[in-house]
């Protein structure tokens, strides 16, 4: 049988220059730049910015770039050459050299800023300047907008994707920082959005990766073997730039920025500002080549409302899958949440293998960004992104009730996503929260795997057997009398359907992944890389970006199994801290 890639169209776009020809910077085009910046991009030191959009930033090119990996499959979704990531000219401007890319590319790039809120409370105080002015891309410099034929479509159309280097040198938001991200958190986030994607959860895309065969940063980490909560020394680590494509980077958190400077009056322009960031916002997440999400021809005031009920059902649906694949965003603040409502910025973020409503990868988290807690945080995050848009209603009160209204139905959604999501997962016809809740207290008092749990559950096994390659902990006669009640119970409301039960099982492994990123499954390929080595990376991307396939049987004795117990309570595998 031939590849999904084999079965691909041939690629269209060979060469730098065929993609420059793709060039369209709407961002850039429509919206305003910061009037105290600089016509070269030499801006990186911090700095506070009041008005304007973006910065213009001429990127820090890493030394000496050395291929590491790109997305093969990303890659021949947009019609690229896979020679095209090992060339002369593509390595040079996505390692982060923009001086001598081809016309219509621009030599600069640009940096954003946003808003700081977490769970749902303002924050200022903590950017250098105690104004929340000092706030935004830090170290991601976007540096191209393209729209590139849709190979999916029968017809003729486009698709926008900005391209953003994450590690492309300071900016004036980086707030002291180097503006570098090393290999480790380059591949952590290289293979966990392409995995994502494949998981069939929304998410920005990885396009390239590369490192510095000679520069290198010091960072906070652990000692090998570890147990420590937090770093216990620096470490000096190789630089490395990862090119990450969306249709857009915009997050709640830029809007709140502009919401925040409305609301205050900061400048003359500052409700102007708010409106066509808004509007921007529009345009390029929600009316989209398969039709408008947005009708174009309402008012303002109207466009701002559907905005708000598409983002909720976007950000409800986004939350819901990730908890179904056992994803922990980890630092959920704002600026982390995309308004185009995808997964956004993969730092502290983790895979839930013993299930704990109270997972949490990230040592600086706390219980408000917990596994569990996701939905509260999304909508507390939803309550700051209608705040931001308050502002452009004033004028109108029966637009600004319906906002209320939108806002305020947020939790009786969310609940709606999750019950349907978890129904699918146990191949229900309708959500039983009797059962889930047994088998949520089975699942913690057993120390349950949760990924490989519901993969071994789609099979509608006879008998609890099957379930205990789940199991962390050997179960008495008392649990195992529970789980078998519990097993009994669920397949009487399962086949009360007129659906086959191969049709059930069929249905549940699409929704239930069997291979899951495991951080004790990533530490290894980051380290085997910093050596130089990459074939454990690329095993791995092969690996994930094919999670619901059985695979071989060597695969399968890899990846399909529980956590070592060397890995168990150890620092950068266990948990981790958001330095990268």
């Amino acid at each position: 049988m031939k590849s999904k890639l084999s079965q691909e169209p041939a690629p269209t776009i060979s060469t730098l220059d065929d993609l420059a020809k793709l060039a369209d910077y709407s961002l850039l085009d429509t919206l305003n730049c910061d009037p105290d910046a600089t016509e070269s991009g030499v801006d990186h030191a911090p700095r506070q910015v009041f008005t304007g959009h973006y910065v213009p930033v001429k990127p820090t090119p890493i030394e000496a770039p050395e291929y590491v990996a790109h997305s093969k499959v990303f890659f021949h979704e947009l019609g690229l050459a896979d020679s095209l990531a090992t060339s002369p000219d593509f390595m040079r401007v996505f390692s982060g050299d923009l001086s001598q890319v081809p016309a219509p590319m621009r030599k600069l790039g640009w940096a954003t800023g946003y808003a700081l809120s977490i769970f749902g409370t303002e924050y200022y105080q903590q950017c250098p300047f105690q104004t929340g002015n000092g706030y935004g891309d830090g170290r991601a410099i976007s540096v191209l907008e393209a729209v590139i034929p849709d190979r999916s479509l029968d017809r003729n159309g486009g698709r926008r994707w900005e391209m953003q280097l994450k590690g492309g040198g300071p900016t004036p938001y980086c707030r002291g920082a180097d503006g570098r991200a090393v290999l480790r958190s380059s591949v952590r986030e290289f293979l966990a959005q392409e995995h994502m994607h494949a998981l069939g959860v929304p998410t920005s895309r990885s396009l390239s990766l590369y490192v510095s065969k000679t520069e290198k940063v010091q960072r906070p980490w652990y000692s090998e073997g570890s147990r420590s909560w937090d770093p216990d020394r620096l470490v000096s680590e190789a630089v490395a730039i990862s090119t990450r494509v969306a249709p857009s980077f915009l997050r709640v958190g830029q809007i709140e920025l502009f919401g925040r400077r409305a609301r205050k009056q900061a400048h003359p322009n500052a409700m102007a500002e708010l409106e066509t960031v808004v509007l921007h916002l529009i345009d390029r997440e929600y009316p989209d080549m398969y039709g408008d999400v947005i009708d174009k021809t309402l008012s303002t005031a109207e466009k701002v409302v559907s905005l708000a009920r598409a983002f909720r059902g976007r950000l409800t649906s986004l939350v819901a899958n990730w908890i179904r694949v056992g994803y922990c965003q980890g630092n959920f603040n704002s600026d982390n949440c995309a308004a185009g409502g995808f997964t956004l910025d993969y730092g502290p973020f983790g895979f839930i293998e013993i299930f704990d409503p109270y997972y949490q990868p990230w040592t600086g988290g706390g219980e408000h960004f917990a596994f569990f807690n996701q939905p509260v945080a999304a909508e507390r995050n939803f309550e700051m992104f209608c705040t931001a848009l308050q502002p452009l209603l004033e004028m109108y009160p029966e637009s600004l009730q319906q906002l209320d209204e939108i806002r305020s139905g947020f939790a009786n959604i969310m609940q709606e996503a999750m019950e349907k999501m978890f129904a699918a997962k146990l191949g229900l016809a309708t959500f039983n929260a009797e059962l889930f809740g047994e088998l949520a207290n089975l699942m913690m008092q057993t120390s349950v795997d949760y990924t490989i749990f519901f993969r071994e559950l789609s099979s509608i096994p006879d008998n609890i057997t099957p379930l205990k390659k789940s199991f962390y902990t050997n179960v008495n006669e008392d649990l195992d009398k529970r789980w078998s009640e519990w097993l009994t119970k669920w397949k009487t409301l399962m086949t009360d359907t007129s659906r086959a039960p191969v049709d059930i099982s069929e249905q549940m492994k699409h929704v239930n992944p069997k291979y899951s990123l495991r951080e004790w499954l990533l530490a290894p390929a980051y380290q085997q890389a910093a050596a130089g080595h990459y074939d454990l990376l690329r095993e791995l991307q092969e690996v994930m970006t094919q999670p619901y396939a059985e695979q071989s049987k060597a695969v399968e004795a890899k990846y399909y199994r529980l956590k070592p117990s060397e890995f168990s309570e150890v620092g950068g595998v266990s948990h981790l801290s958001c330095s990268s």
